[in-house]
């Protein structure tokens, strides 16, 4: 029931990717030829006029790009993910001259040492002229095109941040190429590795090889998940492995969970305060996103702060909510918490009387601040 559920959702999802595609034809010098190109664009890319976007490279875009495509799109509808401009390459005609590799040394060669060059060179500078992108990038890739996308890894500077690596075809020395590249690397990098139980022998095997020498790695700046799937095909774990990944790497992006709330911010000595800080600051460095402190979270640290009566720090979170939605009156309930829990209740009352000029948020009404502001005013007799 659970996986019919998910399929209804990710062709729905297709379906209105399929309406808003916008295909291109690209010329390239370095393949003497034309690749057409799908590109998704942000919802709303049009009317954000100032803000910039990572950007998706998705192998074997003819038969992947929708199930990336889709996905995203769904996800950043709830904000567990950037908005990104998702661009899928067209490879139905020349898959195999693509991913080729040499028997020697297992790097690319010949057709597939030019497309290597075609997507370094010549796509990703025409996407970036073209549209508005940040400098974060993911690859994403399956059998032979998984393998491929490695081959960015490999280089002094990677061309990609992130690496979705499914149900790879590996050539022969990539099971040690790899491990020692990601080994060694000294920016944030996040690695996807999938297969299933049910997948291709070959795949299987280099699957299982790579996985055992990524999981000893000790690097900071590796955020590595390996997930094998129970039951599905070598083609039908794309549609499971895709959004398992997606949720991977930019779990920092999602909203405060339940779990997190407990582990991370109430387990901690940390303020609650600065967790919060922490986490937008990361959003920012590691996707290159400026993104707005949701609702959700502001609720979750203003809990937090109340159950580790850390009151003080009512007053920064109530500037930060005003600078986050300053039409709401979501910075003065904050603010006026913390007069009152600081011993100012004359500033508190009139801070909640003052909310009334302000729109309604998160469940917090004009009402409410009313009510607060006369209770104060009937405590203490003003």
């Amino acid at each position: 029931m659970k996986r019919l559920l998910y399929l209804f959702i990710l062709l729905f999802s297709c379906q209105f990717v399929s309406a808003q595609a916008i295909y291109e034809t690209i010329r390239s010098e370095k393949l003497d030829a034309t690749r057409k190109l799908k590109i998704q664009l942000p919802r709303n890319y049009s009317e954000n006029t100032e803000k910039k976007y990572p950007i998706v490279v998705v192998l074997d875009g003819d038969y992947l790009f929708e199930v990336v495509a889709g996905n995203i799109d769904y996800y950043s509808y709830w904000e567990d993910v950037p908005e990104v401009i998702v661009v899928g390459i067209n490879q139905v005609e020349s898959r195999y001259n693509d991913t080729m590799f040499s028997e020697q040394n297992s790097l690319p060669l010949d057709s597939s040492a030019k497309f290597y060059e075609f997507i370094g060179m010549e796509l990703l500078p025409y996407i970036k002229q073209n549209y508005r992108t940040e400098d974060f990038s993911l690859a994403i890739g399956h059998g032979e095109t998984a393998n491929f996308i490695n081959y960015f890894l490999l280089k002094s500077n990677p061309l990609f941040q992130a690496y979705i690596v499914i149900s790879p075809e590996l050539a022969p020395n990539m099971t040690k190429y790899i491990p020692d590249r990601l080994g060694k690397i000294d920016k944030k990098t996040f690695y996807y590795l999938a297969t299933t139980t049910d997948d291709l022998k070959s795949v299987k095997k280099g699957t299982y090889l790579l996985n055992t020498a990524i999981k000893n790695i000790e690097n900071d700046y590796l955020q590595y998940d390996y997930k094998e799937f129970d039951g599905l095909t070598h083609y039908s774990v794309v549609a499971q492995a895709v959004p398992k990944a997606l949720e991977s790497i930019f779990y920092v992006y999602q909203p405060i969970t339940s779990g997190e709330f407990e582990k991370d911010i109430m387990a901690s000595d940390e303020p609650a305060i600065d967790y919060l800080k922490n986490k937008y600051k990361s959003i920012q460095e590691l996707y290159g996103v400026e993104k707005t402190i949701l609702i959700n979270d502001f609720k979750a640290v203003a809990a937090a702060i109340e159950k580790k009566s850390e009151f003080e720090d009512f007053e920064e979170l109530g500037k930060m909510a005003r600078k986050s939605y300053p039409e709401t009156l979501l910075g003065q309930y904050y603010l006026a918490r913390y007069y009152e829990e600081t011993n100012q209740p004359k500033k508190a009352m009139k801070t909640y009387q003052s909310s009334y000029i302000f729109d309604e948020i998160a469940g917090l009404t004009k009402d409410d601040m009313i009510e607060r502001a006369n209770r104060l005013k009937a405590d203490f007799g003003y």
